[in-house]
């Protein structure tokens, strides 16, 4: 992913908030995302994620706060905030007896795109949504999964420089959900900032910058993914492989600097886990222990906590 955390802000939150008479749908959300960044926007249904996304898109008013897209407000600047987004709700319209091609001129139509510049532009965003050989077929043929690509051709025909995808690797299956993983990675690639949520936890894990967790409207954290899974986690699982003498490894990681809790479950024959409260010189001593005390170690390794851990933890 490189230095794709170093492209500059285009899109920021400043205590957005927004009501339904008592019933707080948002509230106080601060966030920033790049250009380049897929950002993964995790929460339960009604965590407030669509509100987010409407609100950004100019379908909706906030309460109190803003929201900034490229320097405009958007709530003053709709029609510019239009060009500037592309959005693909979790349920969008397709016309059944239109062919992919003719569904896409109906919107490149709408986006005020030349009819001359149509046909190039048309397949140009195929392309970049792999799915240009199902350009010709009748958009009631098509599965979930080349719909959702579909739907992301639409959403790049103006060429938006923020893309925002409300749960796009719902009900699709395992092999589009690959093909997905991609595709927003080639997106955030090509300069652009993507905002996806997902309920789908280990998805966003694999394929986000930066997530942002929501819970009952209120963002629970936000940060780096990698960041985020450390400061859930606060004790960190080691995994040792012992070759042999590892029936002596309990018996001495007692007596290691640190704190070291065996872990029944999880662990592979022949593979011991620990729950460790130690920093980065206090697991070098362990090791050091382990060598010296005559263990054969094959692995010694920190086990990388899961989205879903950090999920679960914080929307209790």
């Amino acid at each position: 992913m490189g230095s794709t955390s170093k492209g500059e802000v285009i899109l920021q939150t400043e205590s957005l908030t927004k009501r339904y008479g008592d019933f707080v749908a948002l509230d106080n959300l601060t966030l920033q995302v790049r250009r380049g960044e897929v950002f993964g926007y995790i929460g339960p249904n009604g965590a407030g994620k669509t509100t987010t996304f409407r609100i950004l898109c100019g379908l909706l008013d906030p309460s109190s706060g803003k929201a900034v897209i490229n320097g405009k407000d958007v709530t003053g600047n709709k029609d510019l905030i239009k060009q500037m987004v592309g959005y693909l709700p979790d349920n969008f319209g397709v016309y059944p007896s239109l062919r992919v091609w003719e569904y896409l001129d109906f919107f490149a139509a709408a986006y005020r795109i030349p009819v001359k510049q149509r046909p190039e532009r048309i397949d140009q965003c195929l392309t970049i949504a792999n799915c240009m050989q199902f350009r010709d077929k009748l958009m009631g043929e098509l599965s979930r999964g080349m719909k959702q690509r579909v739907g992301i051709a639409k959403t790049l025909l103006h060429d938006p420089q923020v893309l925002i995808l409300d749960e796009p690797a719902a009900t699709i299956d395992p092999r589009a959900r690959i093909q997905m993983r991609q595709l927003l990675r080639d997106l955030a690639d090509m300069g652009k900032a993507v905002l996806v949520s997902s309920h789908i936890l280990p998805e966003l894990g694999d394929v986000c910058d930066t997530v942002g967790i929501l819970k009952s409207g209120k963002l629970v954290a936000c940060g780096p993914v990698q960041e985020i899974m450390r400061k859930i986690r606060e004790r960190r699982l080691i995994q040792i492989n012992a070759v042999s003498g590892g029936e002596k490894v309990p018996a001495i990681l007692k007596n290691a600097p640190g704190e070291w809790e065996p872990v029944a479950e999880g662990s592979e024959e022949g593979k011991l886990r620990f729950e460790v409260q130690a920093d980065e010189h206090q697991l070098a001593e362990a090791l050091q222990m382990l060598l010296k005390s005559g263990v054969e170690i094959a692995e010694f390794a920190e086990v990388p906590a899961d989205l879903e851990d950090v999920f679960m933890s914080l929307t209790k």
